[in-house]
């Protein structure tokens, strides 16, 4: 998540959750924007603790930032993301494949970045204000 405009900039979905599944994601994204020097706001799961991931982060230019346990202020817009997203399409539905969930998932996000609007965005989506021009 862009925390400019608040989407969603690169995702990775998977049935694993493992250390390739993070790594992957996050060289997808560092080789669409390489130039930005960002700080990487993570949960403290094992992928983003590691030697590697802390190496790569490095590499890219960018800081780490992690919150104390119990106190996961940093990742606050994510957390916020990933609750919308279960609320909204996941919890009290059923699917009948989980090819049906990928694919919902991912018109979520793009419903997310394209149609949603937001307040703080001068009632805009968050593509949308991304590419205004004022």
């Amino acid at each position: 998540m862009d925390l400019y405009d608040n989407s969603i900039i690169e995702y990775k979905i998977s049935f694993k959750n493992n250390n390739q599944l993070v790594f992957k994601m996050f060289d997808r994204t560092f080789k669409k924007h390489p130039e930005a020097k960002s700080i990487f706001h993570n949960y403290r799961g094992f992928q983003y603790t590691s030697n590697i991931f802390k190496s790569r982060i490095e590499k890219a230019g960018m800081t780490q930032s992690m919150s104390r346990v119990g106190k996961c202020i940093d990742n606050g817009p994510m957390g916020e993301f990933s609750g919308a997203l279960k609320t909204k399409m996941y919890y009290g539905k059923s699917f009948k494949t989980l090819e049906a969930l990928r694919e919902r998932i991912i018109e979520y996000i793009k419903f997310y970045n394209e149609e949603r609007f937001q307040k703080r965005l001068g009632c805009m989506a968050s593509l949308e204000y991304r590419n205004h021009v004022p």
